[in-house]
């Protein structure tokens, strides 16, 4: 008796744990396929290089040319944020964008976007590009997301209406990261 109680505890002990698991794997729909081979990245600079000065401030300002690659089966949008974690006010959001087609391979350099986006840190809807405090430098977070939807917001909303908007959306995420200092 006292052998079947322990075992059953352990079974229960697992149970609990596996759905631990599932709930903090990102909670992916049933029918979608999770591969992790989704990518970003950009000709203009490597992940973890420096973002060339003509997409900051410092230079023309454009956005970089972006290509996206391995989006997963299931996906019906994706979105982009751009975010610098560095800032001396906490994050600041220098690009979001929304309902991109699944079947986008990217942004050339400086496009104009036809898809909705939002308002960052500037308080302008579209990019701003890097801007860092002069004597320091900072990290550029380019994290793209691949949806199981597409998302019901205004042109101009914040980066807190977006991540409500996509909770329980996001099949995948992919992130570029580029360095600027000043």
């Amino acid at each position: 008796m006292c052998r079947s109680v322990i075992k059953m505890r352990k079974l229960a002990i697992i149970s609990i744990i596996l759905l631990f698991a599932v709930c903090y794997s990102g909670c992916v729909k049933e029918g979608v396929e999770k591969t992790g081979k989704m990518k970003i990245y950009s000709p203009a600079f490597n992940n973890n290089g420096y973002i060339p000065e003509k997409y900051t401030c410092d230079g023309l300002d454009i956005s970089p040319p972006l290509n996206f690659s391995g989006i997963p089966n299931g996906t019906v949008s994706l979105a982009l944020v751009m975010k610098d974690p560095d800032a001396p006010h906490g994050t600041f959001i220098h690009w979001l964008i929304w309902n991109i087609p699944a079947d986008v391979a990217g942004f050339s350099e400086g496009e104009d976007i036809p898809y909705p986006q939002g308002k960052n840190g500037f308080n302008i809807t579209g990019y701003g590009g890097p801007c860092p405090p002069k004597g320091s430098t900072h990290r550029y977070f380019f994290i793209l997301y691949a949806l199981d939807t597409t998302i019901d917001l205004n042109e101009g909303a914040n980066v807190e209406e977006l991540e409500k908007a996509m909770s329980g959306h996001i099949i995948e995420e992919a992130e570029l990261v580029g360095l600027y200092g000043r």
